[in-house]
């Protein structure tokens, strides 16, 4: 090969390099789901017993307040989408005692817009806010994640009072 038609081959090969396509595109179609998930970790119920008195005269002794319970969620809300919340309610009431709530501000591995703890709620049958302004988050799962719970007993009016052994149920809910 003379010299000639090997430097018209190599001046070919670059310039071939310079004129080619060095990008290109493609669709890609994403479809992010709404999503709303809640759990309470961990799983099973807690005993809470008043104390009897030792001496005459002396009130109940409220148990000490429960703090073993968490709540975990996932929120995936529409665009332009109302925030949710988390409410919780009793069923039945015990006459006589109160049930209060109140949800501390989240921790653990979670990440968004988690909600925020409304201050100390007593639970009766008709659902109260106890975290609001949730957007699109996640808390992390089980114990240690999301938002602890503290439930505590008071005797409220005496009157009422009536041994029991009812099983009371704490029902929460997370909605729009």
């Amino acid at each position: 090969m003379s010299y000639f038609k090997l430097v018209l081959l190599i001046c070919f090969s670059i310039s071939s390099h310079l004129f080619s396509q060095l990008s290109g595109n493609s669709t890609l179609s994403v479809n992010l789901p709404v999503v709303t998930l809640m759990d309470i970790e961990p799983a099973g119920s807690i005993s809470m017993n008043f104390t009897a008195p030792t001496e005459a005269g002396m009130a109940i002794v409220a148990p000490a307040m429960n703090t073993t319970k968490w709540i975990n969620y996932t929120s995936a809300i529409a665009s332009g989408g109302a925030t949710r919340k988390i409410t919780a309610s009793v069923n039945p009431v015990i006459p006589g005692v109160d049930i209060k709530i109140q949800a501390a501000a989240a921790s653990g591995t979670g990440g968004g817009t988690l909600g925020t703890p409304t201050s100390q709620v007593t639970l009766n049958t008709t659902s109260q806010t106890i975290i609001s302004g949730i957007g699109g988050a996640f808390t992390g799962n089980g114990v240690n994640n999301g938002h602890r719970l503290t439930i505590s007993l008071s005797a409220n009016t005496y009157a009422n009072l009536t041994r029991t052994n009812t099983p009371v149920v704490i029902v929460y809910t997370i909605t729009e």
